[in-house]
């Protein structure tokens, strides 16, 4: 009786333990930039610890970095909408063509700041843009500070100085933007700009500060044209189904640490990931060169026909309320950017 007893109540033990392990609930989060990146460190390390801490170690999240088997950029989208990954902080761009709604956003000189970016784009979300995320749950939208045009050798102050430069460009407004300014736009991912900046194979390239110093471009750039003249989006998102399937204070904790608490905090950290880029530029003695407001207003009164062609296209793509979206746009900018 007394082995009965004994091998009863290790059983118990065992089948206690094997129970406790079986509640953590190990969520797969990825994204496409290196680890070593700032935003993995000031935003998804943090926010994965939180995640942590608050539901008191029922949850583990495991994070898949750029080169890891699930951080490639193109295929982040379908990985959280499948379900192969829980959770994904991605491109809007990518894959190309997907999110028309959301790429209003990357229209020339709309916006300056990524704060003002951020909160647009998440006003913006419930609306306008949440058909283009059916079977995501959107924990936060963001974008960067406005990005400048870089060059090589040739310093660009005016419009004139684009023509017949051979500039990479992040996404499909922009290039068209490029085109109308008379430059030839370069697809190239950018882990490759460096080397084709150093052969000459393209003169320059479209990136925010921040770019300029995780790729180390100021050693091979000498101009910098801080003309706030785009921005680039990004999305924070977990499987639908996969966030249903949690227990409510799991999914409170989510929700309390995500949404509008989380997009708040963008602004700041894009400020502080671009310091490093405007130190390097500074201490290679690179020239910048600041467009004024007034200045900014006149590009974009010079892209205004390009704008105008980019909306007819997307409302013959099937955006009928592209003209709605991108005046909404204008509109939230100009409240955040008071």
């Amino acid at each position: 009786m007394r082995r009965l007893f004994v091998a009863a109540m290790a059983a118990a033990a065992f089948c206690g333990v094997t129970t406790a392990q079986a509640e953590v609930i190990t969520l797969k989060l990825s994204h496409f930039l290196p680890s070593s990146h700032p935003s993995q460190k000031d935003f998804i390390e943090p926010w994965v610890a939180e995640l942590e801490k608050r539901t008191n170690g029922k949850v583990k999240v495991e994070i898949y970095p750029a080169g890891s088997a699930f951080g490639h950029v193109a295929k982040q989208f379908d990985q959280v909408r499948a379900g192969v990954v829980d959770i994904a902080h991605g491109l809007t761009g990518f894959p190309r063509g997907r999110l028309p709604r959301t790429l209003v956003t990357d229209l020339p000189f709309l916006v300056k700041t990524s704060d003002a970016a951020s909160k647009t784009l998440w006003d913006l979300y419930p609306t306008y843009l949440a058909p283009e995320y059916k079977g995501m749950k959107m924990l936060a939208m963001h974008a960067h500070n406005g990005g400048l045009i870089h060059t090589r050798d040739k310093k660009v102050e005016k419009i004139e100085d684009l023509k017949g430069l051979r500039l990479r460009t992040p996404s499909l407004a922009i290039s068209n933007m490029l085109k109308y300014l008379g430059a030839t736009p370069v697809g190239l991912p950018p882990t490759q700009v460096y080397e084709n900046l150093q052969k000459g194979v393209i003169d320059g390239n479209v990136f925010p500060y921040e770019a300029v110093n995780s790729f180390k471009l100021y050693e091979v750039l000498g101009y910098h044209l801080d003309a706030k003249a785009y921005t680039t989006s990004f999305y924070f998102a977990m499987n639908e189904k996969k966030y249903n399937s949690l227990p409510e204070d799991v999914r409170k904790v989510i929700d309390e640490i995500s949404g509008q608490t989380l997009v708040n905090k963008f602004g700041a950290w894009w400020t502080k990931w671009d310091q490093p880029g405007i130190q390097a530029i500074k201490d290679k003695g690179n020239t910048v060169t600041v467009l004024t407001d007034a200045q900014r207003d006149e590009w974009r009164a010079h892209l205004q026909p390009m704008i105008d062609a980019y909306l007819d296209d997307m409302e013959k793509q099937g955006v009928p309320n592209a003209r709605e979206i991108y005046a909404k746009a204008q509109e939230l900018v100009a409240k955040y950017e008071k």
